[in-house]
């Protein structure tokens, strides 16, 4: 498998999201006087392919790792970093709550049945992992309620809380002087405890609180980075689908019709279809 891997602005170094086993953007951030990580992976694997690009390109290795939520694929690698780590009170909490699991099949088909992971992700963790599955989990060891900046030297990273339907402690962060806001999975619907659903107000909440930013990069977790012009465009039907569910809520037939009208087509495509799914199940 090629890894991808690009330079975004002065500072910031990403290795690009791979779908086979649900692998997240991972991001080092470069100060003068230390550099920081996004999100650990979703295993030591995942994380050991960022470390050796790093050092390919003669990087400094992070000495610092914020975590933008608690899912597995943004955390199982944090035993291969071993870092002083930033995250929300609520992804600390959760990841102690799973602590000391040996994720056997046995113990991801209870964590399906309790509603803490999915069939899709019980299904990329034996991809990513196999037979053998020793995951260590990690506590944080900073923990922060709403915000929390860090210094690199030069170079300032604010980590905010914004919750949202994805995962209720989800964080963007955000690198001042480069204009770069990355969005973690904030923008996507629930995915664990019951079928996929986004609150179509809750989504326009998150949706105004990124452009805000008017940043020069938006950067998602399982996306590819785009400039605020592209992010914008690539968003513009989902924005109007959600203003128009929260107008008419559950009179889907109605906002197929608005929807139809709006874009000028006689059909809606298969992924307008899926987010028309989504808010309809938030509006429940």
């Amino acid at each position: 498998m090629e890894h991808k891997f690009q330079q975004i602005g002065k500072s910031v170094l990403i290795m690009h999201a791979e779908h086979d086993t649900d692998r997240p953007i991972l991001a080092a951030v470069m100060g003068e006087r230390r550099t920081l990580l996004m999100d650990a992976g979703n295993s030591p694997a995942h994380a050991e392919l960022f470390r050796e690009e790093l050092s390919r390109r003669g990087h400094r290795q992070p000495e610092i790792l914020v975590l933008t939520h608690w899912h597995w694929d943004h955390t199982f690698g944090m035993s291969e970093w071993n870092l002083p780590t930033v995250a929300h009170e609520k992804t600390a909490s959760v990841l102690a709550s799973l602590a000391g699991l040996d994720w056997s099949d046995e113990c991801l088909e209870q964590l399906i049945e309790e509603g803490i992971i999915s069939h899709e992700s019980a299904a990329d963790i034996r991809k990513e992992y196999g037979e053998e599955r020793a995951i260590t989990l990690m506590e944080p060891d900073i923990l922060f309620k709403d915000s929390i900046t860090v210094d690199l030297g030069g170079i300032t990273c604010e980590l905010i809380h914004v919750g949202g339907d994805h995962s209720e402690d989800s964080c963007f962060l955000y690198v001042k002087e480069e204009r770069i806001l990355f969005l973690g999975d904030a923008l996507g619907p629930s995915v664990y405890g019951g079928p996929r659903k986004y609150s179509s107000t809750g989504f326009l909440g998150l949706l105004g609180l990124a452009y805000d930013y008017k940043a020069d990069w938006y950067v998602e977790s399982h996306s590819i980075p785009m400039n605020e012009e592209a992010f914008r465009a690539d968003l513009s039907s989902w924005e109007r689908l959600a203003r128009i569910v929260d107008v008419f809520g559950q009179d889907r037939e109605r906002v197929i019709l608005e929807m139809k009208n709006y874009l000028k087509v006689d059909e809606l495509t298969k992924d307008l279809m899926q987010g028309l799914e989504y808010f309809m199940a938030g509006t429940k």
